[in-house]
């Protein structure tokens, strides 16, 4: 089959949880036989890239500002797969999904899945306008499509509850790690040392609460500096049209030598800053499923999570987790585990089992080609708009 795939800002992924997903899904799908095209913008994917291992890469245009950039690159980007004549859209996120009914109008043949995320929504840097074009989205997501995809639980209760459809639960996916990445690279580019450093790895944008970490960790080392003398707190990411957000982490963190901005990192560092953390944190207020607390765990490495319904999907022990958005609770349970690295290590050798088992991309692969291969198109974009 022919699938286009919609919604990423391109591959090879440099940062982002739906482009590493896009990337991993269509390298699968690829060696299972299927063509695969993936959606790029020229600021992201150098145009120089049209192929990615077995996966083509189109170009097309878009307007690089906050508000503009996804959509246009959308309806660019839709209007040339519909010219490849593929057997299906996939659009990512519940943004793209608002032009899904462009092929159900002038390419009906085509079949359209979408995949939800996350409930974006909800994340800060929106104002009133755009959210409330995502809360359309969410709904484009489920009446344009013939079929619907949600990467977390919570997110198929949502919609049931929501909009009483019955969704098809297919999660993120990792790979399997199977030999260890060394520690060379980060050494020589970050003086970081093994299992000397914790690690965020993440957009800096508020709703992913870097801020409450930094807070955590700098009062936990007031409060037991020898416990945390040699360790680093590593923050990997950047700004997303948030640049007035990454200056205030900045200037908090100014005076603290023990905090390091790396900026976005990928291929073999981003490997090694994984396999060799202390521990992962993620503080994030809201979620779909997180693919960086995925790979932390295929990596066999401990993480501390914020207590939302998506992070308790991955881990129940409550040794990690902390209270959303607190930061005493936060704090309390960061120095709770920089003390025991037995627990620490227990729970890493739990996780790497954990996540191979259940979130095994060849299998995911198989569930989504699967829904691809479902050619129910009895619905037409009149029968959606009048059952809304």
């Amino acid at each position: 089959m022919k699938i286009a795939m919609i919604g990423q800002k391109g591959i090879p992924t440099l940062y982002g949880g739906i482009e590493r997903h896009v990337e991993d899904l269509s390298h699968q799908l690829a060696d299972k036989g299927h063509d695969i095209l993936v959606y790029a913008r020229n600021w992201y994917t150098p145009k120089a890239i049209t192929k990615v291992g077995h996966v083509r890469v189109i170009h097309t245009f878009t307007i690089h500002t906050k508000h503009l950039d996804a959509i246009i690159h959308t309806i660019t980007s839709t209007i040339s797969a519909i010219r490849q004549k593929p057997d299906v859209i996939h659009y990512h996120g519940v943004g793209p999904s608002l032009m899904a009914w462009i092929p159900r109008v002038f390419a009906p043949q085509i079949k359209i899945v979408v995949t939800t995320h996350c409930l974006d929504r909800y994340h800060q840097k929106w104002g009133v306008l755009a959210r409330l074009a995502l809360r359309l989205g969410e709904w484009t997501a489920i009446k344009f499509a013939h079929s619907t995809i949600v990467v977390s639980k919570n997110l198929k209760n949502y919609y049931l509850n929501e909009y009483q459809i019955n969704t098809n639960y297919i999660p993120n996916g990792t790979s399997q790690i199977k030999e260890y990445p060394g520690s060379s690279l980060i050494e020589d580019e970050f003086n970081l040392k093994k299992d000397k450093y914790v690690l965020l790895v993440s957009r800096l944008v508020r709703h992913k609460g870097v801020h409450y970490l930094l807070d955590a960790w700098q009062y936990a080392r007031s409060q037991y500096p020898n416990l945390f003398k040699e360790f680093k707190l590593v923050i990997v990411g950047d700004s997303t049209y948030t640049d007035d957000y990454v200056k205030e982490l900045k200037e908090d963190a100014k005076d603290d030598e023990s905090i390091l901005f790396t900026g976005w990192q990928n291929g073999k560092i981003l490997e090694q800053l994984y396999a060799n953390t202390t521990l992962l944190v993620h503080p994030s207020e809201n979620e779909g499923l997180p693919i960086t607390v995925l790979q932390a765990m295929s990596y066999g490495r401990s993480v501390l999570l914020s207590d939302i319904p998506e992070h308790r999907e991955l881990i129940t022990d409550k040794k990690f987790l902390f209270n959303n958005a607190s930061l005493s609770s936060l704090s309390d349970q960061l120095i709770k585990l920089m003390q025991d690295k037995k627990i620490r290590d227990k729970a890493g050798r739990v996780n790497r089992e954990f996540v191979n088992k259940n979130f095994n991309w060849d299998l995911i692969a198989k569930q989504t080609g699967q829904i691809y291969a479902n050619r129910d198109k009895t619905t037409i974009i009149k029968d959606c708009l009048a059952s809304a």
